[in-house]
């Protein structure tokens, strides 16, 4: 804030003399001693006032011309820097802001937008899931066929053909939902395409790895996702709506860290960019402004009015799981209690006069669940001390977990309540 001073500005005016007036003295010859003593001290006055002024003018004159000199040797010294470093007359606060812009813009590693497209674009791929289907017929017994498909986006991470992408835009390649029905297409930037097949799936985590038999495979550069920073530049390339927009590039920043948000599977870290994702970016690369993956595109809000809220998968949180699935097909130590359930809501909880929970539909036999001793209508009201009355709640409580861990659950039997110990299996398939 800034304060106004009211600033007077006072002018002195100079009284003016008559020089033409004549003023007539009448000597008298009584003071004519008085007269010359008078005189000869007025003269000596004016003789030593001289002497003395003129030494103290030449004293502040060579003083001044001293000052005058070193101030033009700086000018002409600085004007010489400023001249070399093209930064010209600048205060310390604009040079300093300079220096700042200069570092940010030549910061070791970055690339501009064109240059980040060229180097990742050619390993993002379009995806395309196709689903056959067959429908009986009352006319002479024949069925119609039908299919579905639905299209994405991957990243080839490995030159072997190994491609990353999300759960939801393969999963009816999984075996566990009906593969055989089912055909993996993969379309590369150059034209190419090849069937896929697929690896391994994490239904959680929304990751999944597919792989194509293809050589000369342009291969992503993975990036640390941990040194992320809120602002930063994100670039997201994939396929919004389909091939159609294939290699797609959009530009914004990182909006925020570790966003809460249910998929559908339960609770997912994810960051959170104002760079446009739509349906088909889903499985594509997030990038920083080196032009490595940071993220895989997964979600975005789709309400009216929304824009610029998009979501993808750390890629800290990724590597891991997608090199399990690689190798294992499926993620290792991860916890499995063997059940089918639903949920029991306040609505119903009043209605049946039941406690709000997880209603036990099935029991896998041999599974966690049956080896601690939960049957078929019991209703699951704690796990591992917290309270549970979704599906999502459990899905949270087993993350914090892994095969091999013991938890209490508390189970409403026939109106009484019982506390067993289930220990985690792992969940293989």
């Amino acid at each position: 804030m800034y304060n106004n001073n009211d600033w007077n500005n006072g002018y002195y005016n100079n009284s003016n003399f008559d020089n033409n007036q004549i003023i007539t003295i009448t000597p008298k010859r009584k003071k004519h001693k008085f007269t010359t003593y008078l005189s000869l001290v007025l003269i000596t006055s004016i003789i030593t006032g001289a002497a003395v002024g003129g030494g103290m003018y030449y004293k502040f004159s060579k003083e001044l011309d001293r000052q005058i000199g070193d101030l033009q040797k700086s000018v002409a010294l600085s004007a010489k820097s400023n001249t070399d470093s093209v930064v010209g007359t600048l205060t310390s606060s604009a040079a300093e802001s300079l220096k700042a812009a200069t570092l940010l813009k030549t910061s070791a590693g970055d690339l501009t937008i064109p240059e980040i497209a060229k180097k990742v674009g050619p390993s993002i791929v379009g995806v395309t899931m196709n689903v056959q289907n067959s429908r009986s017929s009352g006319f002479y017994g024949f069925g119609t066929p039908s299919s579905s498909s639905s299209e994405g986006s991957g990243i080839i991470f490995t030159a072997d053909g190994y491609i990353m992408t999300n759960y939801h835009v393969v999963s009816y390649a999984d075996p566990k939902k009906g593969a055989k029905n089912t055909t993996l297409t993969v379309y590369l930037p150059d034209k190419r395409q090849a069937k896929a097949t697929f690896i391994g799936g994490d239904e959680d985590n929304d990751l999944a790895v597919i792989k194509i038999n293809l050589t000369n495979l342009p291969v992503a550069e993975l990036g640390n996702s941990s040194q992320v920073e809120v602002g930063d530049t994100a670039v997201a390339i994939g396929n919004p709506l389909g091939m159609e927009f294939a290699g797609s590039v959009t530009v914004g920043v990182i909006s925020a860290l570790n966003r809460q948000v249910d998929t559908g599977n339960g609770p997912m870290d994810l960051f959170q960019t104002d760079a446009a994702i739509n349906p088909g970016n889903s499985g594509g690369a997030l990038v920083n402004s080196k032009g490595q993956v940071i993220g895989i595109n997964s979600a975005k809000i789709s309400e009216s009015g929304v824009e610029g809220l998009g979501f993808a998968i750390p890629m800290d949180t990724a590597k891991p799981i997608i090199e399990q699935l690689k190798t294992y097909g499926y993620v290792k130590g991860k916890p499995l209690m063997g059940i089918s359930t639903q949920e029991v809501p306040e609505q119903y909880s009043k209605m049946y006069g039941i406690p709000v929970g997880l209603y036990v539909v099935e029991v896998t036999p041999g599974g966690a669940a049956a080896n601690a001793g939960i049957k078929a209508k019991d209703i699951i009201i704690m796990l591992d001390g917290k309270k549970v009355k979704t599906n999502s709640d459990i899905d949270a409580i087993k993350k914090l977990h892994k095969a091999g861990d013991t938890v209490n659950v508390v189970v409403s039997r026939n109106g009484q309540q019982i506390t067993l110990k289930l220990t985690f299996m792992e969940a293989n398939q």
